[in-house]
């Protein structure tokens, strides 16, 4: 009867370890994706200089915290600001959810996470006017590239904004 009853346990214990394997793989699955917490590098503030075109575009960003980065953006051109937008990513059961309200915007535009690395963001929006997608890419210690991307006229459009890390004042 003994027999029986250690056979019976290992016959259990046996059966038991690919289920123990799939909440291994969920849990590492889980602790793979990215947090807000993990968006630390682009937090700061961050300036792109064109002076030929007498334009200064910023962006200040906001350590994570409380499952959100915030941010403001602002383009100067010849002196007087052309434009300003107010950001957030926040942390939504799928990933992150990028917001922007630009200042000629009534209203906020969400654009949802299609790729989160420690290295590279992308959020998109197909719905929107323009952009349809926006990219952040960590570069060096004192570098950020972003762009913005989507169809517009009917056309393929993207601008591309390489910035340098800059002195928060």
């Amino acid at each position: 009867m003994r027999s029986v009853l250690i056979t019976a346990v290992f016959a259990l214990a046996f059966m038991m370890v690919p289920f123990a394997a799939y909440g291994q793989d969920k849990d590492t699955e889980k602790a793979k994706t990215p947090t807000v917490d993990s968006l630390e590098w682009l937090a700061g503030c961050w300036e792109l200089n064109v002076p030929e075109r007498k334009m200064t575009i910023t962006e200040q960003w906001m350590k994570p915290l409380g499952g959100t980065l915030i941010g403001m953006g602002r383009t100067v051109v010849d002196g007087r600001t052309a434009s300003f937008e107010y950001l957030r990513i926040v942390t939504t059961e799928s990933g992150f959810d990028y917001i922007a309200k630009p200042s000629q915007n009534a209203t906020e535009t969400r654009f949802k996470m299609k790729t989160a690395s420690d290295s590279e963001l992308i959020f998109e929006n197909p719905e929107h006017d323009f952009p349809q997608r926006i990219i952040y890419r960590k570069g060096e210690a004192d570098s950020l590239f972003a762009r913005i991307e989507g169809t517009r006229n009917g056309q393929t459009r993207g601008m591309d904004i390489p910035m340098k890390r800059a002195k928060c004042e």
